[in-house]
């Protein structure tokens, strides 16, 4: 597929994800999509993470932690 269709969707359940955490408060599905999202690398999947730019490690480790925090925030809300 095309790279700017990948962007396209990586923004839009970017977008999707913070609108559930901002504005829905549910976190599980704030997290999902922010997942889902990182399916669609916005930069350039033929390069190796390793040999990408430092600042594109961090900002897909940065979501992926965000990932993690949203579901954590999720279960945290189940149990409590």
């Amino acid at each position: 597929m095309d790279a700017k269709f990948y962007r396209f969707l990586y923004g839009g359940f970017v977008l999707f994800g913070l609108y559930y955490a901002i504005f829905s408060q549910n976190f599980g599905d704030a997290g999902m999509m922010l997942g889902i999202a990182l399916a669609f690398d916005p930069f350039d999947q033929k390069q190796p993470f390793n040999e990408r730019p430092t600042w594109q490690k961090v900002w897909l480790v940065v979501h992926l932690v965000l990932v993690f925090t949203f579901f954590g925030l999720s279960l945290f809300k189940i149990f409590s």
